[in-house]
């Protein structure tokens, strides 16, 4: 079972790492990661101004954090710990058997 973690702050997604993989421990299961994945950035310029002065930009990035775990033998156990458990908001979570 391999989960991908995705959100906008490190210290959210770092924090429900811990939480999932905590629980995957207790259920017994065997467990790789947390693999940090590579940071995704997205840049967006936009005008100042509406209508004239296209020198003048404001510049914003988002940033989209990513981590992987993998579960080598998950059990019934495991898997229904997981889908009950609750995370933060702004983390979403993928997860593929």
């Amino acid at each position: 079972m391999r989960i991908k973690i995705r959100a906008h702050d490190h210290k959210i997604i770092d924090q429900a790492t811990q939480t999932i993989i905590k629980t995957a421990e207790r259920s017994g299961a065997k467990i790789l990661g947390p693999v940090p994945l590579p940071t995704e950035k997205r840049k967006y310029t936009v005008n100042r101004s509406t209508f004239v002065h296209k020198d003048s930009r404001e510049q914003y990035e988002m940033r989209i954090h990513k981590r992987l775990i993998d579960i080598l033998e998950p059990t019934d156990k495991t898997i229904e710990a997981l889908m009950s458990l609750n995370l933060p908001a702004g983390v979403d979570v993928e997860i593929k058997t």
